[in-house]
C-alpha cells in the first residue's frame, strides 16, 4: 500500500503552479531585457549625472586657458 497518493486536485494544482511560474519568469526576463537595452542606450553616462538640475563643479570639463 502506497502511503503517498496522489490525489486529482493535487495534479491540477501542479499545472497551474507551473503555467503562473512560466508567466513570473516571462516577466521577469521581459524586465530583465528591457533594463538591459535602456543601460545599454544610456551611452556616456556622465550627462546623466546632472538630471537634478545643481550644478557640480567637479563634472563641468575644464578648459584649458593657455
Amino acid at each position: 500500500m502506497a502511503l503517498k497518493v496522489e490525489h486529482e486536485i493535487h495534479q491540477r494544482r501542479r499545472g497551474r503552479n507551473t503555467g503562473v511560474g512560466l508567466l513570473l519568469l516571462g516577466f521577469l526576463v521581459i524586465v530583465f531585457g528591457l533594463t538591459v537595452v535602456k543601460v545599454l542606450q544610456l551611452g556616456d553616462a556622465r550627462q546623466f549625472e546632472t538630471y537634478d538640475h545643481v550644478a557640480r563643479p567637479q563634472i563641468i570639463p575644464q578648459e584649458d586657458s593657455e
